[in-house]
């Protein structure tokens, strides 16, 4: 079996340069491009790459999946602020394109995919459910893509279940206090120096509570999700949003 030959975009930053480290490591790959901001996309064209890394800024990352998809390299993203309405942008774009893959990652880590996963079953069980996310303060979005994910994920396990709408009397919230509203779940976003990555899903009822909690303190937790996309989004052409069919969970 050959070699994959990957570049990595965005390969200066923190989850990038980690990327490279990690893909220079596995077994497989072949790390052939790393670029930044100041080099030229085309470089992955002369270096043959077959699959790109995209660790950039939500600026510029539609351009950089407009050259993928125009030129047949397979694409995984963790890049940030994919929406339902640029998800669905990017499948218009990949139509054109039907034997590349594109994989959109919330979140690399395998226990983060495991934590959204186990909030999703416990949903429709619960009457009350918030998401609290918390991140280092040099993260530009909030909420944070994972956190976003995981309450679409209970919204539609809630309402494939015929679950009613989680309960809150508040009124009156002038600063904003009960944080974003996704899907109709509410989404906290704390950012503090010292943290990395972590989410809890606080789920209640009469009674009882439940917490479930990921906590990724350093970024080589990603790295074994980013090595398993790599690996796998040539087989799985078009869009495909999370790791879960990857790793086998659907």
């Amino acid at each position: 079996m050959s070699e994959i030959k990957v570049g990595v975009l965005g390969a200066r930053g923190r989850m990038g340069s980690e990327s490279v480290r990690a893909i220079e490591a596995a077994e497989g790959l072949s790390l052939v491009a790393a670029i930044d901001h100041d080099d030229p996309i085309e470089q992955l064209l002369d270096a043959g790459a077959d699959v790109v890394v995209d660790f950039t800024s939500p600026s510029v990352v539609m351009d950089n999946l407009r050259f993928c998809l125009a030129n047949g390299i397979h694409a995984v993203v963790g890049t940030s602020g994919f929406d339902d309405a640029r998800i669905a942008e990017v499948r218009e774009l990949a139509s054109a394109s039907p034997d590349v893959g594109v994989l959109i990652v919330p979140n690399f880590s395998i226990g983060a995919v495991l934590m959204m996963r186990f909030a999703q079953i416990a949903a429709p069980y619960y009457e009350s459910v918030e998401v609290v996310e918390l991140h280092h303060p040099d993260k530009v979005d909030a909420p944070s893509g994972t956190a976003t994910r995981t309450a679409e994920l209970i919204a539609e396990a809630r309402a494939a279940a015929g679950t009613g709408p989680v309960p809150d009397a508040t009124t009156s919230d002038p600063l904003g206090a009960r944080g974003a509203v996704v899907e109709g779940i509410h989404v906290h976003a704390v950012r503090a120096r010292g943290l990395v990555a972590h989410q809890e899903v606080l789920f209640g009822d009469v009674g009882e509570t439940l917490t479930i909690r990921h906590d990724s303190v350093h970024r080589e937790s990603f790295m074994p999700g980013v090595v398993a996309g790599v690996r796998g989004v040539g087989a799985r052409p078009g869009v495909t949003v999370g790791l879960d069919a990857v790793l086998g969970l659907e």
